[in-house]
Parts: C-alpha cells; sequence; structure tokens
C-alpha cells in the first residue's frame, strides 16, 4: 500500500525578517514624527531691539491709560463715599425726628387713655406700622387739630425716612461698583507695568544700549522740533512787539479772561511754572498726587491749584477745562496733552518745552513737547 502524503506543511526556519521591518518602520516613525514636531514648533525668534522699543512704549501707554482709569474710578469712589456719608446722616436726622413725632403721638395716646377712650385711639397710636388706621374718619374726627397736624407730620416723615433710606442703599451699591472698578484698574496698570519690566530686564547688556541708542535719538529728533517751535514762536512775539505801536493801545493787555489771555493769565502762569519746577526730580508714581511723587495729571492738578485754580483729577477731564489752543500758539501755563486717547499731559514752560511726569521709574523733568504725539492744548482759566 502507498504511503500517504503528509499533509503538514514544511517548517520555516528563521522568520526574523518581519520584526526587523517592524523595528525599522518604527525607528522610522520616530524619527519622522521628531522631524514633524521640530517643523511644526519652531522657535520664536527673538524681537528686534526696535519692536521691544514699540512694545515697551505701547505697555507704559497703555498703563498710563490704566492709571487715568484708576483715577476717574478713585474720585468716584471717594465722591460717592461723600454721599453715602451725608445720606446715612440725613437718614438718622430722619429717624431721630420721626421718633421724636412717635413720641408726641405716644403721649396723646396717654392723654386719651386718662380720659377713657383707649380703644381705637390708643391701638393707632402704639401701633408699629398705623398706616392702616390714617383713612378712618372716625379716628380723626375724635382728634384736635394739633394731633391731626402731628398725625400729618408723621405720615411726611415715614415717607421721607423711607425714601433716604432707599436712596442710601442705592448709593451704596454705586460705592460698591466704583470701588471694583478701582480695584480692576488697579490690577490693569500693575500687569501692564509688570510685562514692561519683564521685557526690559530680558534684554543683555549689549541689547539695552542699543536701546539707550535709541531713545537719544528720539530725544533729539523731539528736541529739534522743540527748537523750531522756538524760533517760530520768537518770531511771531518780534512782529507783534513792531506792530503794536501802530495800533491803539486799550485798558488791558489782552483779549478778557475767558480766552486766558493777559497779564492775569501770565500771572498765575508764573505761580504754575514756579510749583512745576520746585517738582523736578520727584518720581513718577501712578496715582499719586504729591507733595513727595506725582503722576502726570496729579502734577498739572497740584500745579494750578498752587496758582488758585482746581482742575479735575484725570486727563480726560482737564482736556475739557479752559480754551483750547494750537500748538503754534502756546503759552507758558498751558496744558499739552499726549496720545489719541488722552493719556499724558504736561505743562508747557515755553520754547517746545514742557515739565511733565513722564512714566514709571522715571522722575518729573523738562521734555521737549514732541517726545510724544500731540494730541491737543488747552488754557486753563
Amino acid at each position: 500500500m502507498p504511503a500517504l502524503a503528509s499533509h503538514r506543511k514544511p517548517r520555516t526556519r528563521g522568520r526574523t525578517t518581519p520584526a526587523v521591518g517592524l523595528t525599522t518602520v518604527a525607528l522610522a516613525s520616530v524619527t519622522l514624527l521628531s522631524t514633524q514636531s521640530a517643523t511644526a514648533a519652531p522657535a520664536a525668534p527673538k524681537p528686534s531691539i526696535e519692536e521691544v522699543q514699540k512694545k515697551v512704549d505701547a505697555l507704559y501707554r497703555q498703563a498710563g491709560t490704566a492709571t487715568q482709569q484708576y483715577n476717574k474710578a478713585k474720585a468716584a469712589s471717594a465722591e460717592q463715599r461723600s454721599k453715602v456719608d451725608a445720606l446715612l446722616e440725613a437718614a438718622a436726622k430722619r429717624a431721630d425726628k420721626l421718633n421724636e413725632t412717635r413720641r408726641e403721638l405716644g403721649s396723646y395716646a396717654a392723654a386719651q387713655y386718662r380720659g377713657g377712650s383707649i380703644a381705637p385711639t390708643a391701638t393707632f397710636f402704639l401701633a408699629d406700622d398705623p398706616q392702616s388706621y390714617f383713612d378712618q374718619d372716625q379716628l380723626m374726627a375724635r382728634m384736635t387739630s394739633r394731633q391731626q397736624k402731628a398725625v400729618a407730620d408723621f405720615r411726611t416723615q415715614q415717607k421721607e425716612a423711607a425714601a433716604k433710606r432707599a436712596e442710601a442703599t442705592k448709593s451704596l451699591e454705586t460705592l460698591t461698583a466704583s470701588q471694583a472698578s478701582l480695584r480692576t484698574s488697579k490690577q490693569q496698570v500693575q500687569t501692564k507695568l509688570t510685562e514692561a519690566r519683564t521685557l526690559l530686564s530680558q534684554l543683555t547688556a549689549e541689547e539695552k544700549a542699543r536701546l539707550a541708542e535709541l531713545e537719544r535719538k528720539k530725544e533729539a529728533e523731539a528736541e529739534r522740533k522743540a527748537d523750531e517751535l522756538a524760533r517760530q514762536q520768537a518770531a511771531k512775539e518780534t512782529t507783534a512787539a513792531d506792530e503794536a505801536p501802530k495800533t491803539k493801545s486799550g485798558s488791558g493787555t489782552g483779549t478778557g479772561s475767558g480766552t486766558g489771555s493777559g497779564s492775569g493769565y501770565s500771572s498765575k502762569a508764573e505761580k504754575v511754572l514756579a510749583f512745576a519746577r520746585a517738582q523736578i526730580g520727584k518720581p513718577y508714581v501712578w496715582g499719586a498726587t504729591g507733595p513727595s511723587s506725582y503722576d502726570c495729571s496729579g502734577l498739572t492738578q497740584a500745579a494750578w491749584k498752587a496758582a488758585g485754580v482746581g482742575l479735575p483729577r484725570t486727563t480726560w477731564d482737564q482736556v475739557k477745562v479752559g480754551t483750547r489752543v494750537s500748538t503754534a500758539n502756546l503759552r507758558p501755563g498751558d496744558l499739552v496733552f499726549f496720545y489719541d486717547d488722552i493719556s499724558h499731559v504736561g505743562i508747557y514752560k515755553g520754547g517746545g518745552m514742557m515739565i511733565h511726569a513722564p512714566k514709571p521709574g522715571a522722575n518729573v523733568r523738562e521734555e521737549s513737547i514732541y517726545y510724544m504725539p500731540i494730541y491737543g492744548s488747552v488754557r486753563p482759566s
């Protein structure tokens, strides 16, 4: 009988190729993923010094805007606190008056008790809420005219006291909102300043030197423009002086106090500048109003206060005070405002220069008005 053929497949020896292939694929995948990762997340290029300068200037400007928001919230909070205190005091006085009337009504009730007519009247007088009895004609008929007046006064005082309490409550809510805005603005200032300081701290010594050189060039250009303005103003004054004898002399030297012209304004401006010069060298501190430190609007407010003129706290409100003047017609003492958002202000001293509290880390100093973009100018008083 022929032997049966075996159906088992012969054993294959040395089957290691697939494992090697898988290992190769895995290594290739790792290499590919690593390459893709490197390609997908390249290192961010380091900003140029010019970009750093722009970024830092922008952060300081944003901090200046947030400082004005802080000043506004602080002023609103202080004003609201005064209002709340006044309302609470008024409410307390009305409560005292109400209690006095209540005692008077109580004496009427006692008198009626002694007279034997306690029933409805005493209940009315001694009730915590006698409102429900006011429309009872029979009760009012039993009262004398003096008693009726006392009841009428009591009703009026009740309403007034309730109104004052409601007003005080609403005012307290407004105060809480102002204080919340104050905290938010303070945090915004601190955040912007921290960003600016962090950015500057990351510069090398060489980069800091280059940044300082850029600042010197910026200052030089601003001073060149200031010198040009000074020449134009000097020429204008010379022309005006030459033409003065040809015109009739008037009773005054200007066009009136409404425009801030004349010797009256000049006298005030001298006091303003004398005060401002005395502050030179003192540090800028956001939210400060003196006497040891200032922010920009705190300095202008304090300087004009020394001349007897009250200015609002913020740049946004100060720009609305007085008469608008062009840059060409600036006079010493005028306020010059900067940036589109009116977040900075300085005091013009003449010759294209101003005295101002610049920014955190700097002191009150004289500087060209062209160091920053001018928004407009105002002549207070």
